[in-house]
């Protein structure tokens, strides 16, 4: 399930017509899917014939849904019926009970969207609508990663920043770090950056997000890597609803092909929005036990919203602290049911340095085991088992024709 990204629906209304109660079941149940979040769903008994009269005066929605347990013929007929009360843009998906070829060809040739053949399941479901609204021949959306701490100061901000700059330059992927500590953020100060308040003008006029905008406030710290910092200042309240990052978070799944956000320690309607719609949740943890408590509640509470998703993963960090007791890592992961996919000791003097310099920990040490633990991770996280190479984003596309741009502007 890790190298499956679906892309969340847009805000789109669905209409489904179910004749059998396993596809009204499934169908109800993907309503509280996080990628399913903007669309609205009704569901009504009654199969293609319930459909054409429900819309014989009405106007239709963005998607019709029918199920169809009557045989080939009757379908098509009642199908073309419908297709007369259709309006303009309406796409309709079809659920049969027979695997049969020939019908799957005749309703795409009519102009059905998409043909599921019963039973169905929630990421199934999900899955085939978001793929109607996925550009034929786009590329693969980004993979949103969130990553957040179980208590404050136990270095899951640096953890991220290193992740991002790995998957950047170990995987050579497209990557984007994003700084949502807007007060106290530190991912300027880690890459030694001082770049422009990148996530406070996206999460102040959400409603102008968009790819340019996004490329404008990004700043290129390494080939590969751009960073969306944070103001780090008191100046504002920084109050939002829980829906403020969608916009975010959209526009770069279009463009950026990995996307790690720096969850800041805080339990707000936006935060938990944000983890709860990532593609990957990490929860970085000391071993001792209020973070174990901590971790605890979020791994429960967040596989419950994403009971389609991946159960959020685990990272024990500064294991090994001199003179302070620790839970062991076994009965740390035993107790969460949730095995740590890396452990990283605890080593002041390397992570020290590299936060007062302004360094990655692969560029202080690229042999160290903290090094080898982040780029595991990365793959794991990335769906990849080898690093892939040249892998460019639309961002990187976009700037490479405004250099090209400019330097016939200067040879002019």
């Amino acid at each position: 399930m890790a190298d499956i990204t679906v892309a969340p629906l847009p805000h789109i209304a669905i209409q489904v017509f179910s004749e059998t109660g396993q596809v009204a079941a499934v169908v109800e149940e993907s309503r509280h899917d996080r990628r399913m979040a903007k669309a609205q769903v009704r569901i009504q008994a009654g199969g293609v014939a319930a459909a054409a009269e429900a819309y014989r005066d009405a106007p239709t929605p963005n998607v019709i849904v029918i199920e169809t347990v009557t045989d080939s013929n009757t379908l098509l007929d009642s199908l073309d019926e419908l297709a007369g009360y259709c309006d303009e843009g309406t796409r309709v998906m079809v659920i049969g009970h027979v695997n049969d070829v020939p019908l799957y060809r005749e309703l795409m040739r009519r102009g059905v969207s998409e043909y599921l053949v019963a039973p169905i399941n929630v990421l199934g479901f999900v899955t085939a609508l978001s793929e109607i609204f996925t550009t034929p021949g786009a590329k693969p959306i980004g993979r949103t990663i969130a990553i957040v701490g179980a208590k404050g100061g136990i270095g899951a901000s640096t953890i991220a920043h290193n992740l991002a700059y790995t998957i950047a330059t170990d995987l050579e992927v497209e990557s984007v770090i994003v700084d949502l500590d807007l007060p106290f953020g530190t991912a300027g100060l880690d890459f030694n950056q001082d770049p422009p308040q990148g996530v406070m003008e996206a999460a102040f006029d959400p409603s102008r997000v968009d790819p340019n905008m996004i490329e404008r406030l990004l700043s290129r710290v390494v080939p590969n890597l751009s960073l969306m910092a944070a103001p780090s200042n008191l100046e504002r309240i920084y109050d939002f609803g829980p829906d403020t990052f969608d916009p975010l978070a959209d526009a770069l799944r279009q463009t950026v092909p990995a996307i790690v956000f720096d969850v800041p320690h805080v339990w707000t309607g936006w935060s938990r929005t944000v983890l709860a719609r990532a593609d990957e949740i990490v929860v970085v943890a000391a071993p001792d036990l209020a973070n174990l408590r901590n971790a605890k509640n979020l791994i429960d509470t967040l596989t419950l919203a994403r009971p389609q998703d991946p159960k959020p993963k685990l990272v024990l960090n500064q294991v090994g602290m001199p003179k302070k007791p620790e839970i062991a890592a076994a009965e740390f992961a035993k107790a969460l049911d949730c095995p740590p996919l890396a452990m990283i000791g605890f080593d002041t003097a390397l992570f020290g340095l590299a936060n007062n310099n302004g360094q990655m920990i692969a560029e202080l040490q690229p042999k160290s085991k903290a090094r080898d633990a982040l780029l595991d991770m990365a793959k794991a996280l990335m769906g990849r088992q080898e690093a892939v190479r040249n892998k460019k984003s639309l961002l990187s596309g976009l700037r490479e024709r405004l250099n090209g741009l400019s330097g016939k502007t200067k040879a002019a």
